[in-house]
């Protein structure tokens, strides 16, 4: 759908005064004061954070309390399971605080639930099934905030349960032995938006500093701290989590420790993905390649394969778990191709963009693990609410549905008025699962879209594309470009910055590339200066691009590309529009 570009006002008076006091070129002090940073000294902590800026971990809510049973459970050889979660985050946190404990030489195991099987987060059965094998003490990392129920049972087994996690909380807390949360009820902790692994590393880090009965933990445990930072970093960015305050000194040097002090596993896998050839890790690194085949592997139901890899101190095995992993990505990636052009076909054949507030989209063949990225992709394709359903190929149980928003919308306080049509729902407001029965899918679906039409006015329909700054060709010098680097790692909470350009040409027909053709490769010409430029998932727009012959506006986010040892400025576009449609 066509896009709004919404151009960030600015204040040429105050770029001018915090080029000339920071020192940094005009775009760059443009792109600092869109982000609320006027001061130079907050620039000069912005662009280069430190690792000694990361809070005392006895400062965490309920971390101190959690960190003396773990300490007294591994001073008495009991018995220590951490129960994890299929995603990325959750793999992560699981790993740290499983490698802790081994590097103690404790008594040490993990579990994860099936995606399929059992869904999301601590369930009665896996508890039951935990005390029966013989576990004293059970951890959770990245869910059991809201496993009241859980937690009694946990209880009446007589299990020592510790629950950290940063998700949302409902009004009754579990009764834990501890519970460990960045948001707690009465806490006063600065920063609420870390993920399970960042929470996960500051319990690893407070235990290290009781085992070493001081602040300064031994180079053993330091080692294992700084690989510890890399692996929350995954975490971090797969969570998509703002990455700002704390976030964003663990994800600046997670990449750094990711390169120089790389577990075993992760030596691997970025082997087996060409990562280690790159001159530094970025953050898309983690984004668009490593999170991802960690998420294959909780996706298609192997998420223990995914742990044992991040955990494992074998090369071999290292090895065989990477390739794998890969292996599983390809077929992830395959599968989601597949679902998205049977969903897009859905979508054109029985809804009409103009007209229907929302996409709620079903079949028998789709995989139950694949549906969130489709919905994802065709909820930002269509921008509008989409819910993709995996229907059970027997007509025996209920669908799995996955559901993805758009600015303004609320999935969860939609999904709670059609619960009486539902069989179970959760999330929060931009995702969300639910399971519906096939015998009421049509009346949700008419419910659901009736609340969304009800909610998004007209005007909501319509997407937009936020544009930092207008520039030029000229402007974008290497120097620039690598100080704009600086204000990375890039994601959510301070995304990578969107410029544009006007009155640019193309030099030649674009040229499809990548798997299937999904992106295009073209160069773009304003006055005498070209610039190479990549659309990533733009491979549909090969036509209608070549057969403009005038000039056009480009949005864009400049990038420095390395290969083999050379540097240059390329533009990765975000979207086009002919300067006469302005």
């Amino acid at each position: 759908m066509p896009k709004h570009w919404r151009l960030a006002p600015h204040d040429p008076a105050r770029i001018a005064d915090l080029e000339r006091a920071a020192g940094v070129p005009s775009l760059v002090a443009h792109l600092l004061l869109s982000r609320g940073i006027h001061d130079p000294a907050d620039v000069r902590q912005f662009l280069d954070p430190k690792l000694t800026g990361l809070r005392d971990p006895e400062l965490l809510p309920g971390a101190a309390a959690a960190a003396d049973l773990l300490y007294q459970a591994y001073r008495a050889k009991r018995r220590i399971t951490v129960y994890g979660d299929y995603d990325a985050d959750g793999m992560t946190a699981t790993a740290i605080l499983v490698r802790c404990l081994r590097m103690l030489d404790a008594q040490v195991d993990f579990y994860v639930p099936h995606r399929i099987d059992e869904g999301y987060g601590v369930n009665s059965e896996a508890i039951a099934k935990l005390a029966e094998q013989g576990a004293d003490v059970v951890v959770t990392v990245d869910c059991g905030i809201c496993s009241v129920a859980e937690a009694r049972l946990a209880k009446e087994l007589g299990l020592t349960l510790i629950v950290t996690d940063h998700h949302q909380m409902d009004a009754e807390l579990p009764d834990a032995a501890a519970l460990v949360h960045p948001a707690l009820p009465g806490s006063e902790y600065p920063f609420k938006g870390l993920c399970g692994a960042a929470v996960a590393f500051k319990l690893a880090w407070a235990l290290c500093q009781r085992v070493a009965e001081n602040k300064r933990v031994n180079e053993r445990m330091r080692q294992f701290l700084l690989q510890a930072v890399g692996l929350a970093a995954i975490g971090t960015v797969a969570d998509v989590v703002p990455l700002i305050d704390e976030n964003r000194i663990l994800v600046r040097h997670g990449l750094q420790s990711l390169t120089a002090y790389p577990t075993i596993g992760m030596s691997a896998l970025m082997r087996q993905i060409k990562l280690h050839e790159k001159h530094a890790l970025e953050c898309e690194d983690l984004g668009f390649s490593i999170g991802p085949r960690l998420n294959a592997a909780g996706r298609m139901g192997q998420a223990e394969l995914g742990i044992e890899l991040l955990t494992t101190e074998s090369e071999v095995r290292a090895e065989k778990l990477a390739k794998y992993i890969d292996e599983l990505n390809l077929e992830r990636q395959t599968l989601e191709r597949s679902i998205l052009r049977a969903a897009d076909k859905q979508a054109r054949e029985r809804f009409d963009p103009s007209r229907d507030s929302a996409l709620v989209l079903a079949d028998h063949d789709w995989h139950p693990g694949i549906i969130g990225i489709v919905a994802g992709r065709v909820a930002d394709k269509f921008h509008m609410p989409a819910i993709v359903i995996a229907l059970d190929k027997l007509g025996v149980k209920p669908g799995v549905g996955s559901a993805r928003s758009v600015p303004g919308f609320n999935l969860h306080a939609a999904l709670a008025e059609c619960s009486e049509l539902l069989e179970s729902h959760g999330g929060h407001a931009a995702a969300a699962g639910l399971r519906v029965t096939e015998a009421n899918l049509p009346a949700f679906r008419r419910k659901f879209c009736d609340v969304v039409a009800r909610e998004l006015g007209e005007g909501s329909r319509l997407a937009e594309l936020f544009v930092d700054v207008e520039t030029t060709f000229s402007c974008l010098t290497q120097r620039t470009v690598e100080q704009i680097e600086k204000l990375a790692p890039f994601g959510h909470g301070n995304l990578r910055p969107v410029l544009c350009a006007s009155e640019v040409r193309l030099t030649e027909r674009p040229k499809r590339m990548g798997g299937a053709g999904r992106h295009l490769s073209m160069t773009f010409d304003q006055a005498g200066i070209k610039l190479r430029a990549v659309a990533f998932g733009g491979g549909d727009w090969e036509d209608e691009l070549a057969a403009i012959n005038g000039e056009m506006s480009i949005a864009f986010r400049p990038v420095i590309n390395r290969y083999r040892g050379r540097a240059s400025v390329e533009i990765h576009l975000a979207d086009w529009r002919l300067d006469s449609a302005q």
